[in-house]
């Protein structure tokens, strides 16, 4: 059965997501493995995945019935569902992009993304992110994330997808990097994933 690329439907597919969350979690996985691989920092529980899929479609590969990829929509909407997020938010005020500050321009942010191990390098990653681009771009003209600095494979996927570096800054956890794909000025990756679809 080919991967397919979805919209989380169901307890099962959050429920899925936390799994692959875990297994990727910086508590879970070695310096060495963060350093090669990369990893993801933030933890949700699945009353917060449920309200933020209730808010906005999540993005998911899927192959069968397993999870194996996932790219999180967070509207600034419902940015309190993840409280870890807000001086991420925060700093929306003060970084500018292109002449104007992030917060005056139709946006949201990618929670989270990540790909299981055994299905990295087929293209899921730019896969996910087109799929967001074709849910939402005639909704938002920016994506925007943050970046652990010393997480550089993901800093490395996320510029090859077309996100551009626009600031940087600390808070209690780490040291960020704030990334931006302007869907006005760039076109969709490569990828042979297919569109978002509800499965």
């Amino acid at each position: 059965m080919p991967i397919s690329i979805a919209a989380a439907t169901n307890d099962a597919d959050l429920t899925g997501i936390l799994t692959l969350q875990s297994a990727n979690q910086t508590a879970t996985v070695s310096a060495d493995y963060q350093k090669d691989q990369g990893f993801v920092t933030l933890t949700h529980s699945l009353a917060m995945l449920r309200q933020m899929n209730e808010a906005a479609p999540q993005v998911i590969a899927k192959d069968g019935d397993a999870v194996v990829g996932y790219a999180l929509t967070l509207l600034p909407s419902v940015k309190t569902v993840v409280p870890a997020l807000l001086p991420l938010f925060e700093q929306f005020d003060n970084v500018v992009y292109r002449g104007q500050t992030i917060n005056t321009y139709r946006y949201y942010v990618m929670g989270q993304v990540c790909v299981d191990e055994a299905y990295r390098g087929q293209g899921l990653f730019d896969g996910l992110y087109a799929a967001h681009r074709e849910q939402f771009s005639d909704r938002f003209d920016l994506l925007v994330t943050d970046i652990a600095t010393r997480n550089t494979r993901s800093r490395r996927a996320h510029e090859r997808v077309g996100f551009v570096e626009t600031d940087e800054f600390t808070d209690a956890i780490d040291r960020w990097v704030v990334v931006v794909w302007d869907w006005r000025t760039q076109e969709t990756p490569n990828s042979e994933a297919v569109p978002l679809r509800s499965v």
